[in-house]
């Protein structure tokens, strides 16, 4: 698998291009997009209602990786899960990676004039999926009952912001 670009260079939101159904064959689709990498939107009990709950909100308009979601997800869990035990809270992604991230690489080095095509056919190839967020949108929620271990809630959260290619907040109850 290539190596991944780095995060600036998809954070600046744009027009989300989600066209990939296939009902419609006189129309132009995506075709060849990879799953998002995050499988799991909610983890703990789900069958339960909770008192109380906090967010973790971004502070600017971003998007966000489908595995930067993941990770933030995976790093907040592990913390919230072992604090409450794995019946005692629910930890909900609150966003969907629906836009489909494309890169036209470029060639480079001894030769690479004589097989680039330049801008011609310049539509790129499908590298992942993004989740568009606007300011001041909630990312994760962390449902809980005890009162006491809010600072283990804020932690957990404070350490899957910093997964995330925005500064951020995490609200409180």
């Amino acid at each position: 698998m290539a190596s991944l670009r780095p995060a600036k260079c998809y954070r600046k939101p744009e027009r989300p291009n989600t066209r990939v159904s296939i009902r419609k064959p006189k129309r132009s689709y995506i075709k060849g997009i990879p799953d998002p990498k995050i499988h799991r939107y909610e983890v703990g009990n789900r069958s339960r209602k909770f008192k109380y709950h906090m967010d973790l909100k971004i502070k600017n308009h971003v998007q966000v990786r489908h595995n930067a979601l993941e990770a933030s997800r995976v790093a907040a869990n592990k913390v919230v899960s072992k604090a409450f035990g794995p019946e005692n809270y629910l930890l909900k992604v609150l966003v969907y990676p629906h836009h489909v991230m494309r890169e036209n690489p470029l060639a480079t080095g001894a030769g690479a004039d004589r097989f680039q095509t330049g801008m011609r056919k310049s539509f790129g190839r499908m590298i992942g999926r993004a989740a568009i967020v606007k300011k001041d949108q909630s990312i994760i929620r962390v449902f809980f009952d005890d009162k006491t271990k809010i600072s283990e809630v804020k932690r957990a959260l404070k350490l899957s912001g910093a997964k995330l290619p925005s500064p951020f907040r995490v609200t409180e109850i």
